[in-house]
């Protein structure tokens, strides 16, 4: 119950801000596999959870990464961003891909990322929680 609290209260005071610098660079590390300034904020402290996986620190969430992301041509666009207190950060996109092998076999997938920043300045994530997809809904419905 106390968590489902702590879920309600930054809901109610989530507010949409502006893409900052650092998640657009975040996204094109990610897109690129060129991790330099775009995991910058990550630290050999950082937890990262995509869907059940639960990866821990900037070398391993960088591996993992490559190990999904290196045989795609992938784009993340991010639709919306808010804010919320405690340092959490709500990021709302669309990831564009295709197998390198299969170019014109496009596939479009929703994402949410949520940041739980540990300090703003400079920018340092404590944990990141990513889920994605479904990849096609009729699949899952």
């Amino acid at each position: 119950m106390r968590v489902r609290a702590k879920t309600m209260a930054v809901a109610n005071t989530a507010q949409a801000a502006a893409v900052p610098e650092w998640v657009l660079k975040f996204m094109d590390a990610i897109d690129t596999l060129e991790f330099d300034e775009g995991f910058a904020p990550l630290t050999e402290d950082t937890d990262m959870f995509f869907g059940t996986a639960h990866i821990h620190g900037v070398e391993a969430i960088k591996a993992f990464f490559v190990k999904i992301d290196e045989p795609l041509v992938i784009r993340h666009e991010v639709l919306e961003f808010w804010t919320a207190g405690d340092g959490v950060r709500l990021l709302r996109g669309e990831a564009t891909m295709a197998k390198k092998s299969e170019p014109d076999r496009v596939v479009r997938a929703p994402f949410m990322h949520i940041f739980y920043l540990a300090d703003e300045d400079p920018v340092r994530v404590r944990e990141l929680r990513i889920t994605a997809g479904p990849l096609q809904t009729d699949a899952v419905m």
